[in-house]
């Protein structure tokens, strides 16, 4: 992934085999596996968008992708577009260009060929994971999704070419099973991970670039040795609540450029594409495991909460 900030934003409704359960609100309801998931008609989008299928946010915030499952002259082939909640599955997908052959040269970005970021549409349950690679070009990596429910599929990669653009492709992934409606965790600046605390500080704001600060502690002390994870002592994912637009950003500094200390502040530079609530992912790694701390923030003003941390070890991260 570029260093820095890159956003992709998307819009797509949710799935239709999964019916009146994805209301708000609505109980429960079974989510069945026997079809795959539909995009109802119409995609709501924060901005104009250009011909490639980017939008704009206002004159600070890049053209983003990750709208289709294809872009660039690439497409996103999932081969398992349906798991069993609850159950470990190899998640099997390939890279193909516009002949369909699949893609088998990428550039190295952030230590790996390719991201994956896996995401339920509540943003309760999050993945980071980083698939490995067949020779045949068939990516595959082991997944369990503990909820029932739609979720969304980021594959973020450069082609291994000339002059090649880093592309976010994303898709729809349904996990059948027994599904309950679940709310956006409130606001808080707080966060617990494992046994760590983490405390957010900063704002994010909309059209425009601003600094986000996350302080790493674990029983009342700062954690002043944290470890480099994918080339940096963290990384950010934010996703926008309701069409998940798509921000990835990487930290100010990196391990070894003689300016960055190994914690415990960990410092962002980001822009929303829009006001409203968003998702965000911190990932960190200290004494051999990597953390994830999550929080829900409101663009277009100081994040502001309550000190109440926020636990997010029940649906497990995985990296």
């Amino acid at each position: 992934m570029n260093t820095g900030l890159r956003i992709t934003t998307f819009a797509a409704a949710l799935a239709a085999t999964f019916g009146a359960a994805y209301g708000v609100g609505q109980g429960v309801g079974p989510v069945a596996a026997g079809s795959p998931p539909q995009h109802e008609g119409g995609h709501t989008r924060p901005a104009r968008e250009s011909q490639e299928g980017g939008a704009h946010a206002g004159h600070d915030t890049p053209p983003a992708g990750g709208l289709q499952i294809s872009d660039g002259g690439y497409t996103l082939d999932l081969q398992t577009p349906r798991v069993t909640a609850g159950e470990r599955t190899d998640l099997r997908f390939t890279v193909r260009d516009a002949t369909g052959r699949a893609l088998t040269a990428y550039q190295r970005e952030h230590d790996k060929e390719l991201h994956l970021i896996v995401a339920s549409r509540d943003l309760v349950t999050y993945r980071h994971l980083h698939p490995t690679r067949a020779a045949d070009g068939t990516w595959s990596t082991p997944v369990d999704l503990p909820r029932a429910g739609g979720y969304r599929v980021f594959a973020d990669f450069t082609p291994a070419k000339k002059d090649a653009r880093n592309l976010t492709l994303g898709t729809d992934l349904a996990a059948s099973g027994p599904y309950e409606a679940r709310q956006l965790p409130p606001a808080s600046t707080t966060a617990r991970a494992g046994g760590y605390d983490v405390k957010l500080a900063g704002a994010l704001r909309p059209g425009r670039a601003s600094e986000l600060t996350l302080k790493v502690s674990r029983d009342g002390r700062p954690v002043t040795d944290l470890q480099p994870y994918l080339g940096a002592y963290g990384h950010l994912v934010a996703l926008r609540s309701g069409d998940l637009a798509y921000l990835h950003v990487h930290p100010n500094g990196e391990p070894g450029d003689g300016g960055t200390s190994p914690g415990p502040d960990i410092s962002f530079t980001a822009t929303a594409p829009s006001s409203g609530s968003y998702r965000l992912f911190l990932d960190f790694k200290h004494e051999g495991t990597v953390r994830t701390a999550a929080f829900t923030v409101h663009a277009g003003g100081a994040v502001t909460g309550p000190d109440t941390p926020e636990g997010h070890e029940a649906d497990g991260h995985g990296h």
